[in-house]
């Protein structure tokens, strides 16, 4: 059985048990800390997990013009997963500790590049060592490299600047920005030197799809609620720079609503050229 959304941490410990060949990613980052990731994983992680690093390791090289995380190079990304030991095929859990927010990009990115078998493992590792189970300390030894071969994606397209632009005349798709309400109202914050969102987007902070307890609600209310967003149109998922949209671009799959498209550089491309508009308030 392959997992392609969710895996519970019960139904991780049965493949564990089982001897099932995984590759296990560790998401943890902060933004703004960019060694903070790797230190948390140091101080534990699920046992056999490797780090994923948000900057170096699923995202492309950032030029002030492409966002904070522009997409990595299918290559270079392919060339990383060998590294690890992947292969196609092979089942992949990725987790952190903040609801899916950066793993969710590896679950995203992993299905761009073809490879169906991934799952965000739902509540993270907080509902790992909720259950009593023990993490790692130890650096991981170097994997065999594995043989993995990039496929055609899975996900749509990604969005550029242009058609998003295009968009706001057209109106053809609805766009959701995943950020919190106060960024996407444009309240002064320290993350986006210009505040406010794109002309017609409507919020839907990524953390409206967890319940209290940091899982993934149920797929009843997040298809109801993401249909009322979208109003019988397509979605563009966008956020600050393409990361926790793909939380909501998970949901929507989880949600039975497959095919939203992703707007890698989100905010932060959209504000390096001050020609685009740009929107204030509740939208």
């Amino acid at each position: 059985m392959a997992f392609e959304t969710l895996i519970s941490v019960g139904q991780l410990q049965s493949l564990l048990a089982a001897g099932r060949e995984l590759l296990l990613l560790d998401c943890e980052f902060e933004l703004g800390e960019p060694d903070k990731g790797p230190a948390i994983f140091a101080q534990g992680h699920l046992p056999g997990a490797r780090h994923a690093h948000l900057d170096n390791d699923l995202a492309g090289p950032s030029d002030g013009t492409n966002g904070r995380h522009p997409l990595p190079a299918r290559v270079a990304l392919a060339a990383w997963l060998r590294s690890l030991g992947l292969h196609n095929g092979q089942q992949v859990v990725v987790y952190d500790s903040h609801g899916g927010a950066w793993a969710a990009r590896a679950w995203w990115l992993l299905r761009w590049m073809g490879h169906a078998e991934v799952a965000v493992l739902d509540g993270g590792k907080p509902a790992w060592t909720a259950a009593g189970l023990p993490l790692d300390h130890n650096t991981p030894a170097p994997a065999a490299k594995g043989d993995f071969e990039a496929g055609d994606p899975l996900v749509p397209d990604p969005a550029s600047a242009d058609e998003v632009l295009a968009n706001i005349h057209a109106a053809g798709a609805q766009l959701l920005d995943a950020r919190d309400p106060a960024r996407f109202r444009g309240d002064p914050n320290p993350i986006d030197p210009v505040a406010g969102h794109i002309p017609g987007a409507r919020n839907r902070c990524f953390r409206d799809n967890l319940d209290a307890q940091g899982r993934f609600r149920p797929a009843s209310e997040l298809a109801r609620e993401f249909t009322a967003l979208l109003d019988g149109k397509p979605a563009l998922l966008s956020c600050g720079s393409g990361v926790t949209a793909c939380h909501n671009a998970l949901a929507m799959e989880i949600a039975g609503l497959p095919g939203a498209r992703l707007y890698p550089g989100s905010w932060s491309e959209w504000i390096s050229d001050p020609a685009r508009p740009v929107e204030t308030g509740e939208g």
